[in-house]
């Protein structure tokens, strides 16, 4: 086994949440974690951190294939911000105009 020299470091309680979930996820401590990443910044080696996720990338590919079932016509998407409104007002049951708009007032509604 290799000699070893131990170091304290601060890390902020963001990184030290991130380096338990790599280590826990890894199944391995998270001294090996630092170990590595700083092995890699010293190399220039730029390892893959996460193991692979094939059931997420099956997912992503068939969310990808799905959405070429929609068709593409080329032209650019158009739209007013005011049928964006009317159409989450329908959405939630109210009638168009009975929520104040950009440039109505609480009291003038």
């Amino acid at each position: 086994m290799t000699s070893m020299v131990r170091k304290q470091i601060y890390i902020s309680d963001h990184q030290d949440l991130l380096v338990k979930r790599l280590a826990r996820m890894r199944g391995t401590s998270e001294a090996e974690v630092i170990r590595q990443a700083l092995e890699r910044e010293i190399s220039g080696r730029v390892d893959q951190v996460f193991a692979p996720d094939a059931d997420a990338l099956r997912g992503l590919i068939e969310a990808a294939l799905s959405r070429r079932d929609l068709g593409e016509t080329g032209a650019p998407c158009h739209w007013r911000r005011e049928d964006a409104y009317e159409e989450r007002l329908g959405r939630y049951g109210r009638q168009s105009g009975s929520a104040p708009g950009p440039d109505q007032s609480m009291e003038t509604a």
